[in-house]
Parts: structure tokens; C-alpha cells; sequence
């Protein structure tokens, strides 16, 4: 590989890992703002404006890896399958079929090129579904790092005897759990001081300890999705990566192995 190709690459690695750390910082402002570090106001505006610029950023570090056509036909291939698959299963209660594809995206085809199949499939979706909003440059950014994170398993696991292996379905499927309450954690953190207002004993108090807004947090969190649509992601997710995890990572890798 051409030493000026290698320089941009780790380049753009590190951009990609400092823009990484800059969002997570944004999906927490409540915490920041708890802390009074920021006003309230202040913080939740900042964190409006900044991510989208952070999920842009992202976006174009990822597309780095995006380095022939094949690559990148597939990945506007599984992009739409994960966008249609949102749009047909948003609103049943947790049942989401996207996480699927692209957790299977960012282990057959690596952990940026699912970064960018699951900031598609948000944007893809929205734009079909007319669900454009504050909130879609937190789940472009929530969604690319489950694909992100899919990438980064161990490549060893359950490869000891090729691809026919279920211990590779089952980490995937044990990754899926993880994924499915931390995308639900993420999405709950910037929303949490919207959606209960400034009035409950759950609600952000800027006053409070660091310790006592977390606890507040938490038991919105359960009590909003963590018991119910996060479980449902789970348990959905869980069994479809067992019904057709196989066949789609083999049908994947064969054809990215032709790139």
C-alpha cells in the first residue's frame, strides 16, 4: 500500500476516534449541564447544533474506507435494506429488523464500513418516513457506532473452522443484547431533560450531585425503554441473528471478498 495511502488512512482513523469521543461528550450534556459546568439552555443548544457537524464529520472520516466500487455498492445496498427494514418495523413496540442488518453490515464488511450503513439507514429511513428531526442526528450517530461496534469483535471468534461455525452467531447475538440497551442508554441521555421537563423527582437538577442526576436518569430510563421497546430490540434482535446470522455472513463475505 502507497505510504501517502497509509498516512491518510491513520489519519483518518484518529479523526474518526477524537470526532467519536466529541459526540459521546454531546449525547451526554444532561450530565454536563448537571453538573453546572453549563447552563441547562445553553448546553441542550450547543449539543442541537454541534452533533450534526460531529455526525457530518464522521461520516466523512468513515467514507475513507469506502475504497472501490464494489465496496461501496454494497454498502448503499445493505444501507437501503436497513432503511427499509426501520420503516417497516419502527412503531411495533421495540421490534426493530435494523439493528440486524447492520450489526451483520460491520461484521462482514468492517467497523466503518457499518458506521456508514447505520448512518444511511437513518437517514434513508427518515427521509421515506418523514421522521426528520432534533433527534435524527442522534440516531444516525447512535446506529453507526452499533455497526461500528460490530467491527471491532474479535475476527477470531468462531472462525476456527471457517464461516459454518455458530460461536460467530452467538457472539453477534450477544453483541446484539449490548448494543440494543446502549443504543436505548444513548438515545434516553440527550432526550431525558426534554421529555420528563424541569418539575419531577426524575427530572435533571442542575443543582444536584453528579451522582443524583445519574440515579434520576436511570429510573427514567427504565422506566421509559430500558424494560420495555430496549428488551423488545433485544429479544428481536437476538432471534433473527439466529435465523439468518449464517447464511447472510456468508453471503456477505462473498461477495466483499470480490472487492
Amino acid at each position: 500500500m502507497p505510504e501517502t495511502l497509509v498516512r491518510s488512512t491513520d489519519y483518518s482513523r484518529q479523526l474518526f476516534g477524537v470526532f467519536s469521543f466529541l459526540a459521546l461528550g454531546v449525547f451526554a450534556w444532561p450530565l454536563v449541564a448537571g453538573s453546572g459546568l453549563l447552563e441547562v439552555g445553553f448546553a441542550l443548544t450547543l449539543s442541537l447544533v454541534a452533533l450534526p457537524v460531529v455526525a457530518v464529520v464522521l461520516s466523512l472520516a468513515a467514507d475513507s474506507s469506502l475504497r472501490s466500487v464494489n465496496t461501496l455498492a454494497l454498502v448503499g445496498v445493505l444501507a437501503g435494506v436497513a432503511a427499509l427494514a426501520r420503516v417497516l418495523s419502527t412503531g411495533f413496540g421495540g421490534f426493530e429488523l435494523v439493528f440486524v442488518v447492520v450489526i451483520l453490515a460491520g461484521r462482514a464488511l468492517g467497523a466503518r464500513q457499518g458506521f456508514v450503513v447505520g448512518v444511511l439507514a437513518i437517514a434513508l429511513s427518515s427521509l421515506v418516513w418523514g421522521g426528520f428531526g432534533p433527534w435524527t442526528a442522534y440516531q444516525m450517530v447512535a446506529l453507526g457506532w452499533v455497526g461500528l461496534g460490530a467491527g471491532l469483535l474479535p475476527t477470531s471468534w468462531g472462525r476456527k473452522n471457517g464461516t459454518k461455525g455458530r460461536a460467530e452467531v452467538v457472539l453477534l447475538a450477544a453483541y446484539g443484547v449490548v448494543a440494543s440497551y446502549l443504543f436505548g442508554i444513548l438515545m434516553n441521555l440527550w432526550f431525558w431533560p426534554l421529555a420528563v421537563g424541569p418539575e419531577t423527582s426524575i427530572s435533571l437538577d442542575s443543582g444536584a450531585s453528579l451522582g443524583e442526576n445519574v440515579a434520576s436518569f436511570v429510573l427514567y430510563s427504565l422506566a421509559t425503554s430500558t424494560l420495555t421497546w430496549d428488551t423488545v430490540r433485544a429479544i428481536t434482535t437476538v432471534v433473527t441473528l439466529f435465523l439468518v446470522g449464517g447464511p447472510a455472513l456468508r453471503a456477505l463475505r462473498r461477495v466483499y471478498s470480490r472487492d
